[in-house]
Order: C-alpha cells, then sequence, then structure tokens
C-alpha cells in the first residue's frame, strides 16, 4: 500500500498510477472531492484484475491547514491498519503499506520584497507544514514495522534559487532540509528516505505559460523513477533524484 498526497493531477495521479499497475492499493487527498470520486472509479477501473483487485482510498483535504491534515492522518493510519488486520486473516498475497509520498505543493511566483501579504504564510503551510504534520503521523507506523520508504516531492528550487521564486524558494529548501534530517533520524529503523527534485514537469501549475508541452519533462518519467529508486534491495536507498528537462530549466 502506498500514500501520496494531492493524487488527482500531475505527478501525483502519475505516481499513483505507476503503484496501482503493480498491485499497491493506494491512499490519497485532494480539495476535491469529485475529482477525487473520479479518479478512484478511474484508477480502479484500469488497474484491478480479478486475481489481484486494486482499491483508491480518498478523503477530502486541504493540507494548507493543519486540522485537515491531521484529520486525513489519522483516517490513512485506520485504513492502512485495518487493511493489514484484514489482509492477515485472508493470507493476502499483497504487501503491507509500505510507501508514503508527501507531494502536496503549490507555486506562486513572485520576489519576497513584492508578493502579496499571505503567500509566504500559505506557501509554507502548503508544501512544508502539510509534510512535516502527516509524517510524524504517518511514520511511525513505518517504524514499527522497521520497514518503508519516504519520498518528498521538492524540486531543483531546493537547491537553486532563482528570479522571482520568493516563498517557494524557501518552502522547497526547506522541505529539502527536512529531507535530510529525516534520513539520519530514521536510516536505523531500515526506513529509506528521498528527496525528489524535478525541474519543470508538465503539470497544471505551468497552465497558460505558452511553452511548448515537449519543453517540458512528462509526469509519468517522475513517477517511473519513485518507483525504479523504491524497488532497488534493502541495502541501497536513492538518498536525491534530481531531474530536468533535456533543455534544461525554463
Amino acid at each position: 500500500m502506498i500514500l501520496v498526497t494531492g493524487g488527482t493531477k500531475g505527478i501525483g495521479k502519475a505516481i499513483l498510477e505507476k503503484f496501482m499497475q503493480n498491485g499497491h492499493d493506494a491512499i490519497t487527498c485532494s480539495r476535491n472531492n469529485e475529482e477525487l470520486f473520479a479518479l478512484k472509479k478511474e484508477l480502479e477501473t484500469k488497474y484491478s484484475t480479478k486475481e489481484n483487485p486494486v482499491v483508491l482510498y480518498y478523503r477530502q483535504a486541504d493540507l494548507s491547514k493543519k486540522e485537515d491534515i491531521i484529520s486525513f492522518g489519522e483516517y490513512a493510519k485506520k485504513i492502512i491498519l485495518l487493511n493489514e488486520k484484514e489482509a492477515k486473516k485472508e493470507n493476502s498475497i499483497k504487501k503491507g503499506f509500505e510507501v508514503m509520498v508527501n507531494n502536496t505543493g503549490v507555486f506562486i511566483p513572485g520576489k519576497i520584497l513584492e508578493e502579496e501579504e499571505g503567500n509566504f504564510e500559505f506557501q509554507i503551510h502548503t508544501n512544508l507544514f502539510s509534510a512535516y504534520h502527516l509524517t510524524r503521523i504517518i511514520a511511525p507506523i513505518l517504524i514499527e514495522r522497521k520497514n518503508g520508504h519516504l519520498f518528498n516531492i521538492c524540486s531543483t528550487a531546493s537547491i537553486t534559487a532563482y528570479p522571482n521564486g520568493g516563498s517557494y524558494c524557501i518552502s522547497k529548501f526547506a522541505l529539502h532540509g527536512m529531507t535530510k534530517v529525516l534520513r539520519q533520524e530514521l536510516k536505523e529503523d531500515n526506513i529509506k528516505v528521498t528527496s525528489v527534485m524535478p525541474g519543470p514537469t508538465y503539470t497544471s501549475s505551468w497552465e497558460g505559460a505558452g511553452l511548448p508541452e515537449e519543453r517540458f519533462m512528462p509526469s509519468n518519467d517522475i513517477a517511473q523513477s519513485i518507483y525504479s529508486v523504491y524497488s532497488l534491495s534493502n541495502q541501497t536507498v536513492v538518498e536525491e533524484i534530481i531531474m530536468r528537462p533535456q533543455l534544461g530549466d525554463i
């Protein structure tokens, strides 16, 4: 089983598709309940088989709000524990909960000295606090099993400041820093931690940019990289994945 926040679009949806295609049940969230319902129907129809039905669990949540983070985290924890209990009863061949992906994020361009009041708080809450609080709820399950992989979707903006990056760069630098700390804290518990830093990827964030789609990386490439890293042996962890379009950043 895998947990992916912000799963209805872009990178989050691509990750869900990749893992469900390979037989994993999944949990996700989004601010839009109708999109979540449609996603569940789409992915279960595409990837369930008679021999191995896959299930997408979801809950509407705005992860810029702490109360929604806590509510979603408790829901996810309940689903994880219930499913593992049922799997033991039925001697299921499915793997238990293994992977958590903090994917929720928002990009609002602007310069630090010029951006609108509130941009900093909103992006910090969405891009950083959501991952911080949710990890504190869910990671103890992985620690108890002494097995699992945590991915934080950072950005090349986590390591390279750029004009008009403003509070977005700040939030992503902080998320990358948190990922480095978690790597050190969790390695003795056999939990892998990976910082994923994609450059411009073709998602809704770039809608209206007026650039050709082929100038961007496809979300599926990010998902494929994550799945490949997840599939490595227990002796190896990829600490950082840095990906850019072939022609470089935009």
